[in-house]
């Protein structure tokens, strides 16, 4: 990979070493410098790294791929600045408050973005829309007696006449037509940083229950380390009963820290629902931008050092060069070491120096009212990694990202993670789910980028092939099993009214072929295939459903003559009926974004030649 290093960015790092390093020995070591037998030894390796990386600053070179990403960012957030509800006031909160007075410290005051969503038209255009319709009479919604609250039956009312909700929505209607022929749009967005002020001496029942769960949460995760390094000796030692239980045990903690872990993050999401009783919108906003704030600060630093892959809410996937510095170890006096991870102790730094709480309050005397100040901070970076690989899949559309979409590797070519892909959604086609896969591990083949292509361009062929000859080999429920798509209504059918998908044509079908009592209900699972009939209707008009195909052939005639509008069809074979040319399209989009897009990105010749790359991709 090609890197282009900022020289300034690795002389800031040369300028912070010291800082950086008394930080990870003291702070997250709990050691003192004094202690450190090596200290100038380590130093002196890293500093000829970054001054190596100052000097040649434009350099080729295998990459270190890393996830550095905080441990659990929004609950750490939240127990590093008090963050509760309850402790959101205003200044006449503080002035009635019997710790007002001169220097306190018990008030944190910390930004956050309200944003607002407007009509376009201004208050002087909205009071002359106003006054026309209190200019025009509207229908009585009533049948006779009252007609409503205007009591007029079926006579026209006057806009006064109208109740308050019915004037909304008539000036509201107004106003959206009065926007979109005036301003062209329906929205104005306004984001603006507010002040928020938090208590740092509230009753911490919120942030004690957040500590105590992600505490526990902790334990679990210790657990389940300790059981898989278990379970890895066991399957080394080729025990069969301690293998079992290992298993289990795995099973077990991982499902616990997850379930802690899905807790945790409801605190967050808990105060930004309406209506909650803990609801608090600036808190939200507080721990949201503090978050962002910290991943555009790694961003930042990143961009100057490598290459950054993929952000995420809290963390960054990221590329370094291989000569970065990465792990060392102190040796301390009385024959202890410590590990110091060089890519997390260059950000956790400038953490604890930027974010950290001076403000944090803990009672001490609940008698005398005695509050001890002292400064907090357990937001921390957590590095991964180095990993083998990193899938990024290509948009379809020019200059454009997919995000939250990637395939990641370890050293010995086991799946670390896999994220956003078909292949993990349910009711994707089978083809495709199939396809990905296979072709994942594949990327790990080759000496070269050609190779490497080479090597994923056969997978892909082979189930071209079976497209391209309209899958004659195979037999019909594999075709099925292959070809068929699967979705859920998430509400009755009649619910969806006039609106067209293929799931809503699904169920019509299969309400006239099963009867109406089939569809009534909500989730219903509709199985379908799309048809080349009628070649007029849209896709979505074009689905039929796999049930057919398991009817009698005078029942299945009927039908597929009525949904193909083919008086004169008889008992033809299915692949006569298919879209191929919609299932080479999906297929083919496939194979453009995780093969031929990015091999042309790369320098590579289209790997695929019977999937054309896109018009802005050939014009390049």
């Amino acid at each position: 990979m090609r890197f282009r290093i900022a020289p300034e960015g690795a002389q800031q790092l040369l300028d912070e070493l010291d800082r950086a390093l008394r930080f990870s020995i003291e702070v997250e070591g709990k050691a003192q410098v004094a202690d450190v037998e090596n200290y100038d030894e380590v130093r002196a390796q890293i500093a000829a790294r970054l001054a190596d990386l100052r000097d040649r600053p434009v350099r080729s070179e295998e990459p270190l791929l890393y996830h550095l990403d905080v441990a659990a960012m929004y609950p750490n957030i939240i127990l590093t600045n008090r963050l509760q509800p309850d402790a959101i006031v205003d200044e006449s909160v503080c002035a009635a408050c019997d710790f007002n007075v001169p220097g306190k410290q018990c008030d944190r005051r910390m930004p956050w973005l309200w944003r607002g969503e407007y009509f376009p038209p201004k208050r002087g255009e909205v009071a002359m829309l106003r006054r026309k319709l209190q200019g025009e009479t509207f229908a009585s919604q009533g049948n006779g007696g009252n007609g409503g609250e205007g009591g007029n039956g079926g006579r026209t009312r006057t806009f006064d006449q109208l109740s308050a909700t019915d004037q909304a929505q008539e000036l509201r209607r107004r106003v959206t037509d009065y926007s979109r022929k005036v301003y062209h749009r329906l929205r104005e967005t306004k984001v603006e940083e507010r002040e928020a002020l938090v208590c740092q001496r509230e009753h911490p029942f919120y942030v004690d229950t957040v500590r105590n769960f992600r505490d526990r949460r902790y334990v679990y995760k210790g657990l389940h380390k300790k059981e898989k390094r278990k379970l890895d000796e066991a399957v080394a030692a080729g025990d069969s009963v301690l293998v079992a239980a290992g298993k289990k045990l795995v099973v077990l903690y991982d499902s616990l820290q997850l379930a802690h872990k899905c807790i945790l993050n409801s605190f967050y999401g808990y105060v930004m629902r309406k209506g909650a009783r803990w609801h608090s919108l600036e808190m939200a906003g507080v721990v949201c931008l503090t978050g962002s704030r910290i991943i555009q600060m790694a961003r930042q630093r990143v961009e100057q050092l490598g290459r950054p892959l993929e952000l995420d809410t809290d963390g960054i996937w990221c590329a370094l060069p291989r000569t970065f510095p990465e792990n060392y170890t102190f040796k301390l006096r009385g024959g202890g070491k410590l590990g110091v991870s060089y890519p997390c102790t260059m950000l956790n730094h400038l953490v604890f120096d930027q974010f950290t709480n001076h403000q944090y309050q803990d009672l001490v005397d609940p008698a005398t009212h005695e509050y001890r100040v002292h400064a907090e901070n357990s937001i921390f970076f957590e590095v991964d990694g180095p990993y083998r690989a990193m899938i990024l899949p290509s948009s379809k559309e020019e200059d454009k990202l997919l995000k939250k979409r990637y395939a990641v590797f370890n050293e010995d070519g086991s799946l670390a993670e896999l994220k956003g892909f078909e292949v993990k959604r349910r009711g994707e086609l089978k083809l495709i789910k199939i396809f990905q896969s296979q072709i994942f591990k594949v990327f790990l083949e080759g000496g070269t980028l050609g190779e490497c292509y080479g090597a994923v361009a056969r997978v892909a062929d082979r189930w071209l092939d079976i497209l391209f000859s309209r899958a004659r080999g195979l037999p019909d429920a594999e075709l099925f099993d292959l070809i068929t798509e699967n979705r859920s209504m998430s509400k009755a059918l009649e619910s969806y009214g006039g609106q067209k998908s293929t799931s809503i044509c699904t169920a019509r079908r299969l309400a006239e072929f099963l009867g109406d009592q089939m569809v009534r209900d909500k989730g219903l699972a509709c199985k379908f295939v799309i048809s080349r009939q009628p070649q007029d209707q849209p896709v979505s008009e074009r689905a039929v459903p796999v049930a057919i195909f398991a009817a009698d052939a005078p029942t299945r005639r009927q039908f597929l003559r009525r949904w193909l509008r083919d008086p004169a069809l008889e008992d033809a074979d299915i692949r006569d009926l298919l879209d191929w040319d919609y299932y080479l399209e999906r297929f083919g989009s496939v194979i453009q974004k995780l093969i031929t897009i990015p091999a042309a990105m790369q320098g590579v010749a289209n790997p695929v030649p019977r999937i054309r790359h896109p018009d802005w991709l050939a014009r390049r």
